[in-house]
């Protein structure tokens, strides 16, 4: 695959008028100032003063944006096709169709489509650092009927219903590393399909509940699929989380004039759902029909990735909502913290902490850990209103039926209409409205934790006031929030906050808040961070779902990109834009961190792309990328 040269300045870049050295020697001194305590400097000195000492955490040069449809990285760097959607997982599968005329019995067992979150697996007893052989449990979050479907519009009957499904949930593959390079393993008696029809298990504090059962499960503890799956977690016992999120739209009624109570409101259904159209075909979806089935999604699903055989879990002590990610650490006192994000304008993180410790000399011990602890939602105050650097301080509060005036009187009647409507429960607390949250990662060398705000154009109205944590009214570029929480320990019950980085345009919107924070500039301007994954050396990589219309306020960034970062200066480098349409979202790293996993998802979503395969008339194929550097050395350093 051809790369973009560092030394072959495009069009972006001649109009930024900013050299490359030039941007990074002023990202470290900006970097210096905002997180050193010293004085903040002007955006005009910083981009003058070409003299500061480079990051030493960050070894490769910034890469212009692009807006071509390919993969574009720095000097030095390749990348490779791990697995695209509709590759078979079996030896003897059917291969991907791109017709579209494909059924859905082959696609529940071929790679699902537009993959999202991921983790790798070494095998248990494997020296990590050496190891040749590996599990993926991968995400596959929605599909584009203008690519599955040979007529390129929504579902038309059950049967096309039931290829939707089959096209997301989660995929699990085996991985080897054969000279150099990793590769997918065809054939594996790992590779498995966990979609939409798949049966799962609900367990914790909410299973069994009356809002839990329906027709077809009387008991309310055992429920058909996982599907609308964004990103992920891995447990230190060695199983992974998915995350459910834009569920909502996959329900609506056959009667327009559906009558839709508060609670299920809250979470946007509406009677003709929302570009799924799934409800008309298939009553399972049709909340007329069946209302209850739609409490059984917005879950986190804990999955064994070794065991083919084994039934996932849908962990309800986790609370019910848009959820982004899980991601795990470890309290001072041996228990499991979970910090997750709820995925739309205006609403909460959260924080679970366990009952029990973590078991780390026998794993099957933890296997029921996420069932039994309490779920906490965070409010954040206004902070010090710095215009380029804002922080402040924070505090969790506990979701808990009959503590902090939830109750009957507020409309619960159980822990488990708490966690249900963990959205609701949040709001009686008067927990902070968030710009959409999404990834949350903890530091691997100091233990803060960073969460993407992605965007929130509707800030400064409905309620959600501007400040804090959440400084700009109509905020169209995002930024991320980093916390510390007392003492050091996950368990603690307040925190600091500071925003990391703002984003924004300076090239459109020099001196305002629009044009985003300090370490923001011209050459590494983005919009919409999203995915967000540490590796082992402390380099935060920043994962991109933006405007790639590359006009107006979005002028300059080219298509969506990864970016890496060094947290203790503040300075962001341009690593990865990837092709025509996408999102770049869902890393992983090698154990020896000698390669890069990123997911590259809806290439050409409205037309123009034929990633990966660039053949005359292609379809173009949601994929997960392999990156490496030419000298066999570890990414990013």
């Amino acid at each position: 695959m051809k790369l973009l040269k560092d030394n072959q300045p495009t069009d972006l870049e001649n109009m930024v008028g900013l050299t490359r050295r030039g941007f990074i020697s002023a990202g470290a001194l900006c970097g210096a100032a905002m997180f050193l305590g010293g004085d903040l400097l002007s955006r005009s000195v910083l981009a003058a003063s070409v003299h500061a000492a480079n990051t030493k955490l960050l070894g490769f040069d910034s890469i212009a944006a692009t807006t071509a449809d390919s993969i574009s990285l720095p000097p030095g760097y390749t990348s490779s096709v791990l697995i695209s959607w509709g590759q078979p997982l079996r030896a003897d599968g059917p291969a991907f169709d791109p017709s579209g005329k494909g059924s859905a019995e082959a696609q529940e067992i071929q790679f699902g489509d537009n993959n999202d979150g991921m983790s790798l697996f070494t095998f248990p007893g494997d020296d990590a650092n050496e190891a040749s052989r590996a599990l993926m449990a991968i995400n596959n979050e929605y599909t584009n009927y203008r690519y599955l479907f040979d007529h390129g519009q929504d579902p038309q009957s059950a049967e096309e219903v039931r290829k939707a499904l089959a096209s997301e949930g989660v995929s699990v593959i085996e991985v080897k590393r054969e000279n150099g390079q990793w590769q997918f393993v065809q054939g594996s008696k790992y590779n498995r399909r966990i979609h939409g029809n798949t049966p799962i298990h609900l367990s914790g504090p909410a299973a069994g509940d009356e809002l839990l059962k329906t027709a077809d499960d009387k008991t309310g503890k055992n429920v058909l699929g996982t599907f609308q799956n964004c990103a992920n977690g891995k447990t230190p016992w060695g199983t992974y989380l998915t995350c459910e999120e834009n569920f909502t739209d996959c329900f609506g009624s056959r009667d327009p004039t559906q009558k839709i109570d508060a609670a299920t409101k809250r979470y946007g259904v509406v009677p003709a759902s929302k570009e799924i159209n799934w409800h008309p075909h298939d009553p399972r979806f049709d909340i007329a029909a069946n209302p209850n089935e739609f409490n059984r999604h917005g879950w986190v699903v804990e999955i064994d990735p070794f065991d083919p055989k084994s039934t996932p879990v849908k962990r309800t002590a986790l609370g019910r909502f848009k959820h982004e990610n899980a991601a795990l650490t470890e309290t001072r006192g041996g228990r499991v913290a979970v910090y997750m994000g709820d995925d739309e304008r205006g609403e909460f993180i959260y924080k679970f902490i366990s009952r029990d410790k973590i078991d780390h000399k026998n794993p099957q011990a933890n296997r029921d850990i996420l069932d039994h602890g309490t779920l906490y939602v965070a409010q954040f105050d206004n902070g010090d209103s710095h215009p380029d650097h804002p922080k402040g301080q924070g505090k969790w509060i506990e979701l808990t039926h009959g503590k902090n005036g939830i109750d009957a009187s507020s409309g619960f009647a159980s822990q488990a209409q708490v966690l249900i409507h963990a959205r609701m429960a949040a709001s009686v607390v008067n927990a902070t409205r968030m710009d959409r949250p999404e990834w949350i990662v903890v530091s691997p060398s100091d233990g803060q934790v960073y969460c993407t705000l992605t965007n929130n154009t509707k800030r400064g109205e409905d309620g959600q006031p501007v400040g804090g944590p959440n400084p700009r009214a109509k905020n169209q570029y995002g930024q991320i929030l980093r916390w510390r929480e007392n003492d050091d320990n996950p368990s603690a019950m307040a925190f600091t906050w500071d925003l990391f980085v703002v984003a924004g345009n300076p090239g459109v919107h020099s001196g305002t808040p629009q044009g985003g924070s300090s370490n923001i500039t011209p050459q590494n301007m983005f919009n919409s961070p999203d995915g967000l994954g540490f590796d082992q050396g402390g380099r935060l990589w920043i994962l991109t779902d933006g405007d790639s219309t590359n006009a107006g306020d979005f002028a300059g960034m080219g298509n969506n990109q990864m970016l890496c970062a060094d947290p203790t200066s503040g300075e962001i480098r341009r690593f990865m834009v990837g092709p025509v349409g996408c999102e770049v979202t869902g890393i992983s790293f090698a154990p020896d961190q000698k390669a890069l996993f990123v997911g590259i998802q809806h290439p050409g979503e409205n037309g123009g792309s034929t990633f990966p395969e660039h053949l005359p008339n292609g379809k173009p194929r949601s994929s997960v990328m392999v990156i490496t550097r030419e000298d066999g050395g570890i990414v990013g350093a």
